[in-house]
């Protein structure tokens, strides 16, 4: 495989700041207090995975457990995530949603659908195709 010109760097570079300043997705579709990235990955995580525990976010998202439970912490003093204990081992914690937050991790999931919809549109049927190959090919590719 052949490496990249430094054009083709700052190419996609440059293509990436514009794409950023477009299609940006923090605090998108909510007036609510904007949440950071972690906050927000945690909701959707919940919302995906109910029962869920802090480790099993942690190894989805690649982060120490310790950022999750700050993460989590921040999430439940604001009333929108809740602990509860596993029946049986009363280490355990499972996360849920409260109905705020499920609320908005909703309204997240509806806001990137809507912005992946605004991003597609712009293609061709077959350059649709292509371009999610080419981003899945990226994101999930593991060396």
């Amino acid at each position: 495989m052949t490496k990249p010109t430094a054009d083709q760097i700052a190419t996609l570079g440059a293509a990436f700041e514009a794409f950023v300043r477009r299609y940006k997705l923090a605090g998108a579709g909510t007036s609510d207090k904007p949440l950071n990235e972690l906050d927000v990955q945690t909701l959707l995580f919940v919302l995906r995975h109910p029962d869920s525990g802090p480790t099993d976010i942690a190894r989805f998202l690649g982060l120490p457990v310790t950022t999750i439970s700050s993460a989590t912490d921040r999430l439940a003093k604001s009333g929108m995530l809740e602990r509860h204990r596993i029946e049986g081992d009363r280490r355990a914690v499972a996360l849920r949603l409260s109905e705020d937050g499920a609320k908005r991790a909703r309204s997240h999931v509806e806001a990137y659908n809507s912005l992946n919809r605004m991003m597609l549109e712009r293609l061709a049927p077959a350059e649709r195709d292509a371009f999610i190959g080419m981003v899945t090919k990226i994101a999930y590719d593991e060396d």
